[in-house]
């Protein structure tokens, strides 16, 4: 029987914030404006530029306000920022942004490792940022870092997981991000998190996403598993840049030149312009100490012009 694949799937782009932020490198302000650029010409509907935090915390993004009040957004492209607190939530309106994200976890361990704070906490400072953000019209993505395991805790209980949806959800969140922070999940794991979620927790399908990271090389495997369950929103992160500052060992994100090369190939619509991802990779990678982990980039690499 041929699964029942979701027609087109909305690709979240988060190599802009999510990738540079755990980058050693300190990355110039213009290469990212550039980057963000391409990504926006490539065809990516959702490109997650930057991070409103304190600079002391994140120094990688100590420019979010150059590279908000730069950058050339394109007509259809959205461009949310991470914000920790009202005072993040403030700076990014001055900057001009119109979509946020906010972020907690399902372990307490990682959520006082990451943030000094409870996860009773977290969500206590993202009452007033939801609240202002109604005001402006804004849309709030909520993030659960360590869904399918902690680097502290081990295993996770999928009832934490429900219980932290619920909270993001009653305060305004429109979409929830399930995020596999150091990349342990497996297909059954997926399954299990994702039918609580939906069946248990009445959670519309159309309001979740999956943030996977590939350190066990299952990334793209948890993803298919996830649009089986009728999941079609995949947050990915351009030539696989990123992973966690705060979770020991955690390797980067699923690439999105992986990601959409597999959607192609299964007659999945995305909008997204393969060669010229690709392009916008190709950019920001000279900027690195390393070489971009995507299978696809890699593979095309050889070819690319110098």
């Amino acid at each position: 029987m041929t699964p029942n694949w979701p027609e087109r799937v909305r690709v979240v782009e988060v190599g802009p914030r999510d990738g540079l932020q755990n980058e050693k490198v300190q990355i110039p302000a213009s290469a990212k404006i550039r980057f963000i650029d391409l990504l926006s010409d490539a065809g990516l509907p959702v490109v997650e530029a930057t991070s409103f935090v304190s600079p002391r915390a994140i120094p990688q993004l100590s420019d979010a306000d150059e590279v908000m009040t730069q950058i050339a957004r394109h007509e259809g492209v959205t461009y949310p920022v991470l914000v920790p607190n009202l005072k993040g939530m403030e700076r990014a309106l001055a900057a001009g942004v119109r979509s946020i994200a906010v972020f907690t976890a399902a372990s307490e361990a990682f959520t006082q490792h990451n943030i000094n704070a409870s996860i009773a906490q977290s969500l206590d400072n993202f009452r007033p940022v939801c609240d202002l953000a109604r005001r402006e019209g804004i849309a709030v993505r909520g993030y659960i870092s360590t869904v399918f395991g902690c680097p502290y805790e081990g295993v996770v209980p999928t009832s934490k997981v429900l219980e932290v949806a619920e909270s993001l959800l009653e305060m305004g969140a429109s979409e929830l991000s399930l995020g596999d922070t150091i990349g342990v999940a497996t297909p059954n794991q997926v399954v299990e998190v994702l039918d609580l979620l939906i069946s248990k927790g009445s959670i519309p399908v159309s309001r979740l996403a999956v943030h996977f990271h590939d350190t066990r090389g299952t990334a793209l495997a948890n993803v298919l598993m996830a649009l089986q369950r009728g999941i079609s929103i995949v947050d990915s992160s351009a030539g696989g840049l990123g992973g966690c500052p705060y979770a020991p060992g955690a390797a980067g994100n699923l690439a999105t030149e992986d990601l959409v090369y597999m959607l192609n190939g299964m007659g999945i619509e995305t909008g997204v312009d393969l060669e010229k991802l690709v392009l916008a990779t190709s950019t920001i990678a000279p900027f690195l100490d390393h070489v971009p982990t995507s299978k696809y980039y890699q593979a095309v690499r050889s070819t690319l012009p110098v």
